[in-house]
């Protein structure tokens, strides 16, 4: 273990040492955007855009300074990297302006309200008998433009109309922290500014009410009580082009849905396997109904993943560093959570859903359910090793400034990369598993269909319910979560296709340098994990030595 160790050590150093020259610049870069992020909070004013545009800029123009036919191989991954994600910024913060320029005369009120937070960053005593009087006259304005509100043109959608109210109420936050400040720390201000404060609020807070139902000709819910934001073609296709991904929506579909057909010939064959015909829904009904009781779950997830990692160090298909073993744990996911993350989330700590007591019986049942022995064998190494846990462990570790590029066709293709090449090895034991695993499959594909088509505007949230239920064989609620979680969690509008297309991009890879004999196995995962997280078309010129472009595009055709 001690000569690993060492080994790993000497890997980690030659692999670091490789990309010096803009190291320097992406980690002050990473500090200084923290450092302005901290300071101009109101993210929805002209005074953001113009900041932060103007600091990308300065920063793309200090890159573009670089000799870059003097730089090394891995210094030259590093500018485009860097280069791709600075132009992706200010793309990101062009589309932004344009929607904000639209809607931003319903803060026109807001200049005085501007000075006093600007002000506040330097602790500037007011004179708060004038401040008083400002605010007074401003909440007055505000109450001018909501009385005016229903003879004025409406928005065309409720997204614009939800970006005004945003708008509004972004401005009241800082004004409240600023207000906060002052508050019985200066005397004056204290006597004079809680009654403006108090009239300037509860006016703020009515007009954004107004303003987020000023719409027409839109619907905002559709009947599944999820409310997401559908970004368009325009900022669909840029957003593809950053993650290096050289096809169209429609010709991501289209491979979703060939795909899609694979998965249903395979669990046709272990349908008939299990004795159900043709009926592979009534197959998968089946092993659903495998669950374990509840009290036995966790157990038995912590015994997936020492089966897993069994496989990985036996096998000695990648570098599995002994602390990376030590260290994974487990939690469980509450009832509230599993609304939207009704299966597993993992890294360095497994998560685990099954039912709670305040659950219905019905939620009990389907959470059971989804959760059974063979869905999981397939996902529990998804989310520990070699997948998410051996992911960060390795980030943590190896080109640690690369971090900031990360993309989730980077994470989650290289877990489900892995969920090919475990098949492709005979890892289910049975047509059990076979079934646990193309359904997972079937649900990546459907996450590309579904998912593109919402930002699209052909589908709506639940449609994209109804498509995991009747064509992936999903329990309703976990359907729901999972659409929940694609439209109103954290993710990226482009998070849930890049399961698939990541996985595809690397089993490409996999193609082109292993399985063509022209790279050991293990070294071809090895160096995956050291380079850190980045577009799999900007690996892939690492990973095969060929050099890129200072201007490198997105044109690696990797489906044809």
């Amino acid at each position: 273990m001690k000569k690993l160790a060492f080994a790993f050590l000497l890997c980690f150093l030659s692999t670091w040492v490789g990309a010096t020259e803009l190291v320097n610049l992406i980690q002050t870069y990473q500090a200084d955007r923290g450092a302005l992020s901290r300071l101009y909070t109101n993210r929805l004013s002209a005074e953001y855009f113009s900041r932060m545009e103007s600091f990308n800029q300065d920063y793309l123009k200090t890159l573009q300074a670089q000799k870059y036919e003097g730089l090394s191989e891995d210094g030259k991954i590093d500018y485009v990297l860097f280069r791709n994600y600075l132009e992706k910024e200010l793309a990101t913060l062009d589309l932004d302006k344009r929607d904000f320029m639209q809607i931003q005369s319903v803060v026109a009120f807001g200049k005085p309200l501007e000075e006093f937070v600007t002000a506040r960053r330097r602790a500037k005593q007011p004179d708060s008998q004038a401040l008083a009087a400002s605010w007074n006259a401003v909440a007055k304005a505000v109450d001018a433009q909501l009385k005016a509100l229903p003879t004025s043109t409406k928005y065309d959608s409720w997204q614009k109309a939800d970006l005004a109210a945003q708008s509004v109420e972004s401005l009241n936050r800082v004004v409240k922290e600023s207000y906060d400040f002052y508050f019985d720390y200066d005397p004056e201000f204290t006597w004079w500014m809680p009654e403006p404060w108090k009239q300037l609020d509860a006016s703020m807070k009515a007009y954004a009410k107004g303003l987020r139902e000023h719409y027409t000709n839109s619907v905002k819910d559709d009947g599944s009580g999820i409310i997401g934001k559908p970004i368009g073609r325009e900022a669909l296709e840029k957003q593809l082009a950053f993650e290096m991904i050289a096809y169209s929506p429609e010709e991501l579909i289209a491979e979703a849905e060939k795909q899609f057909a694979w998965c249903e010939k395979e669990m046709l064959k272990a349908s008939n396997e299990l004795g159900f015909g043709n009926d592979w829904k009534a197959a998968l009904e089946m092993v659903k109904n495998t669950y374990l009781p509840a009290g036995a779950w966790p157990e038995e997830v912590a015994r997936l993943g020492e089966e897993a990692i069994d496989i990985m160090v036996k096998n000695d298909w990648l570098t599995v560093p002994p602390l990376a073993i030590e260290t994974w744990r487990t939690s469980m996911i509450s009832a509230e959570r599993q609304r939207v993350s009704p299966f597993f989330l993992g890294g360095e700590v497994i998560q685990i859903s099954y039912p709670t007591s305040e659950m219905s019986h019905e939620e009990k049942m389907m959470s059971m359910r989804g959760n059974n022995p063979h869905f999981s064998r397939a996902t529990v190494q998804h989310e520990l090793i070699p997948g998410h846990h051996l992911q960060q462990f390795m980030n943590q570790r190896y080109m640690t400034h690369r971090r900031m590029f990360g993309t989730p066709f980077w994470t989650e293709g290289w877990a489900l990369y892995w969920e090919f090449v475990l098949w492709d090895r005979n890892f289910p034991r049975d047509a059990k598993d076979k079934v646990g695993m193309l359904f997972w499959r079937m649900h990546r594909c459907a996450r590309i269909i579904f998912s593109l088509n919402y930002h699209l505007g052909k589908m709506t949230p639940q449609q994209c319910i109804n498509l995991l239920v009747d064509k992936v064989g999903h329990e309703y609620a976990n359907a729901e979560a999972e659409v929940r979680r694609s439209f109103e969690g954290s993710y990226g509008p482009l998070y849930q296709i890049a399961y698939m297309i990541g996985a595809l991009e690397i089993y490409s890879m996999r193609k082109e340098l292993v399985d063509s004999g022209k790279m050991p196995e293990k070294q071809f995962h090895d160096l995956i994990l050291t380079q850190n997280a980045m577009p799999i078309e900007i690996l892939r010129a690492k990973v095969t030595g060929k050099p890129l472009d200072k201007n490198h595009k997105a044109s690696w055709r990797f489906l044809d």
